[in-house]
């Protein structure tokens, strides 16, 4: 949680509004209220991502066994495609439920901006 201006008035406050079931998520993006996001897609990323974690592992063990260098930058890349799939479908998620939502609710302006950054970022990456 972040530290409000009040020097931590904000965060207990959120503490006992998530404690007494009027916000049941609250995002570091600062979005207040029910936000399944991915969700729907939860298990289908945890398995990519423990898939993901398993590649570099085996990309420490190539280094470890000095294996060679083409092999070794094979499968970074291949690690990097399937990292980039995950934040694809995270944005795919992002937008359909959080930008829309918000949206929907009149505060569309800052969540499509925060959807502009994300994007932003990640092409830059």
């Amino acid at each position: 949680m972040r530290r409000g201006a009040d020097g931590g008035l904000e965060t207990a406050f959120l503490s006992l509004s998530v404690a007494a079931g009027q916000i049941s998520h609250y995002t570091h993006g600062g979005y207040n209220g029910r936000v399944p996001g991915y969700t729907k897609d939860k298990q289908k990323i945890e398995t990519r991502l423990r898939r993901i974690e398993g590649q570099v592992r085996g990309i420490q063990k190539m280094v470890e066994e000095d294996r060679y260098c083409i092999d070794v930058l094979t499968q970074v890349n291949a690690t990097r495609a399937a990292l980039e799939s995950v934040a694809l479908q995270l944005l795919a998620d992002h937008t359909e439920h959080c930008v829309t939502e918000a949206i929907r609710s009149g505060g569309g302006k800052a969540k499509v901006r925060e959807l502009n950054d994300a994007v932003e970022r990640l092409v830059r990456s």
